[in-house]
């Protein structure tokens, strides 16, 4: 029985060792790390080959690994031989290691390689929402970052004071500014001229007064503090005396300084109905003693009382503007107001008042002089332009017109003839918070087009609109039957502190100049000494001036 196990054990050994591969046959076991792109050698029990390649790049998460065992490959360890299907039975399992040649060991031993795991697929849903989320959070980030870094514009107000122009004049410029600069709103309050300068003292006294107001001719010297010098790239001194009456510059000049910008021009003129200087067979005079003596024919009296007069002077109580006609007569005379000379006051005042005390063209019984003319009673007229209005209001179909000032018998014919201006301007106020934009829209609203724009928006609501105060605007108006009597003299023109109409209040120095002159002139018609009258007004002259700083 041993026997037959001794050769049962060889048979078994020599079946073993015949299914194994030669020696001479095995591949070296080859490390996979160290050489990823060479093929892995399994080896089988049938000696057949499988080969395997490891890629650098990252495998596919989405694409499972390839399964050889449904190739029908089994996928064999290299490091494990299986027994013939018939040794089996016996559970013998061998180990590689105790089958081989001892002169041929086996290299370093390989982990080894098995399939890469499939990577964790990133659920799509939770991609989309990622990238919702960071769509949302960049639009919120970009948004605000607009939204805080655009800053708000404040709208500024600019508020204006004016007197008689209506707000059908002035709203279609200010709209066309306030469209060109949609952050300004210009604030236009039309004020009444009874009390205004005292009311716009009391609000610049408090620190509320209005960024740009309206001013007349003559109030610098009230004003002068505060009033806002005109910034030169608004207005320069060389653009203004290029550009404006002689006048106007020398008025609204005061130490260096341009105070303010005219938007109309206005004087002294002479209005003659049409229908009695030829019912007369008379043309308009152009000089003092023509008007004397025009006046004289023009006159009618029916049993003492005067029933249609020739020309309105000689009083105080019902000539309308007779400041102005006797400041006109004073300056063609030559007085200097500063230092007048009483012999000079003398022959102008005794030169006005001949018509009512000697002539008798004129007295206290009649209207006033403005409702004479537009009644039709009156053949000239004193008064500025803008009357025309009240005339025409009064009495549509009077026949009229405006001829230029009568003058003085000149010595040298080429001396120009002069008139006396009146008229009123715009300032901006010294402590303004909108100082700048005051002046810009003063800039627009004083330009050439927005005077013509506003010329020709008054002239279809009244008839015609206010004078340009620009001298290079004046041929625009030469010819026109009201105006162009006003603008023939603007050239020569001169203004002083005596002015009706200029509502300057009872401390105002037109109103205290007034009350010296209508106090001599009242003298005169009562036969006081005109010596003593006259030496009373220079007092009162010089008093008021130096009052002002006026006086030298």
């Amino acid at each position: 029985m041993n026997q037959d196990n001794n050769n049962n054990q060889s048979q078994v050994q020599d079946q073993v060792e015949s299914s194994l591969p030669q020696t001479q046959d095995l591949p070296p076991v080859v490390n996979p790390l160290n050489n990823i792109n060479e093929p892995l050698v399994s080896a089988g029990v049938s000696g057949e080959t499988s080969s395997l390649y490891v890629n650098s790049s990252q495998p596919n998460p989405f694409v499972p690994p390839q399964n050889l065992e449904s190739q029908g490959q089994p996928v064999a360890n290299p490091f494990v031989v299986s027994t013939p299907d018939n040794s089996t039975s016996q559970n013998e399992t061998l180990n590689v290691s105790e089958m081989k040649p001892e002169s041929q060991p086996i290299s370093a031993q390989s982990n080894p390689v098995l399939p890469p795991k499939p990577a964790k697929k990133f659920p799509l849903r939770l991609i989309l929402i990622l990238l919702l989320v960071v769509a949302v959070v960049v639009g919120l980030i970009f948004a605000a970052g607009k939204f805080l870094g655009k800053k708000t514009v404040e709208t500024k107000t600019i508020t204006w004071w004016n007197l008689w122009e209506d707000d059908s004049i002035i709203k279609p410029l200010i709209q066309e500014y306030e469209a060109k600069n949609p952050n300004v709103k210009i604030n236009y309050v039309k004020q009444s001229p009874q009390d205004y300068r005292e009311r716009l003292a009391s609000a610049l006294a408090k620190g509320e007064g209005p960024d740009i107001f309206a001013f007349h001719n003559t109030w610098v010297p009230l004003l002068a503090r505060d009033l806002d010098s005109v910034p030169p790239q608004v207005m320069s001194s060389a653009d203004m005396a290029q550009n404006y009456y002689y006048v106007i510059s020398a008025d609204l000049t005061s130490q260096g300084r341009i105070l303010g910008i005219p938007l109309g021009y206005d004087a002294l003129t002479l209005f003659v109905n049409e229908d009695l200087f030829k019912e007369a067979g008379l043309n308009p005079p152009t000089t003092w003693v023509e008007l004397r003596d025009d006046a004289k024919l023009l006159t009618k009296v029916v049993d003492g009382k005067i029933v249609q007069s020739g020309v309105a002077l000689g009083r105080t109580e019902n000539v309308d503007h007779w400041q102005e006609i006797l400041a006109l007569m004073m300056i063609q005379n030559g007085i200097n107001f500063t230092n007048p000379d009483p012999s000079l006051l003398e022959n102008s005042l005794l030169f006005f008042n001949i018509f009512s005390k000697s002539d008798k063209v004129w007295d206290e019984t009649l209207p006033s002089s403005t409702e004479a003319f537009a009644a039709g009673k009156l053949a000239m007229y004193f008064g500025p332009s803008w009357r025309a209005f009240n005339i025409k209001e009064i009495n549509p179909n009077l026949n009229f017109r405006t001829v230029p000032l009568p003058q003085i018998p000149k010595e040298n014919p080429d001396e120009p003839d002069i008139s006396y201006a009146t008229y009123w301007s715009q300032g901006v106020w010294i402590k303004s918070k909108n100082k700048d934009l005051a002046w810009d829209f003063l800039k627009f609203i004083s330009s050439r087009d927005s005077l013509e724009k506003m010329f020709k928006q008054a002239s279809l609501v009244r008839g015609f609109g206010e004078i340009y105060p620009r001298s290079d605007m004046a041929n625009l108006l030469l010819d026109h039957p009201i105006l162009g009597s006003v603008v023939k003299l603007a050239p020569n023109a001169k203004s002083w502190y005596l002015a009706s109409r200029a509502f300057d209040g009872p401390t105002g120095i037109n109103s205290q100049l007034s009350k010296y002159f209508e106090d001599a002139i009242n003298a005169l018609n009562d036969n006081q000494d005109l010596k003593r009258t006259v030496e009373t007004l220079v007092q009162g002259i010089k008093q008021v001036l130096t009052q002002y700083g006026l006086a030298k």
